[in-house]
């Protein structure tokens, strides 16, 4: 089963984070399938490959809460 989940980048004291889709099997900072997005909570930007985000939503992918959160942000979901 695949997810859309946060991949924890940068530095002590200011994570970043990039959107990408997972295997649950992995660890958080494991081989991802593909990097769909980036999120920086600090300055509150983000990015999102959306076309990309969709495919690995129809294949079935399911999305953690905070990247559902961005998502319906982003106006993904209509």
């Amino acid at each position: 089963m695949v997810k859309l989940r946060l991949k924890r980048c940068g530095r002590k004291q200011r994570a970043v984070y990039r959107i990408v889709a997972i295997d649950v099997r992995s660890r958080r900072e494991g081989r991802d399938l593909r990097n769909v997005g980036f999120y920086d909570p600090i300055k509150n930007q983000s990015y999102l490959n959306v076309p990309a985000i969709l495919y690995f939503l129809e294949k079935g992918a399911q999305p953690t809460g905070t990247v559902r959160y961005l998502l319906k942000k982003a106006e993904v979901f209509k």
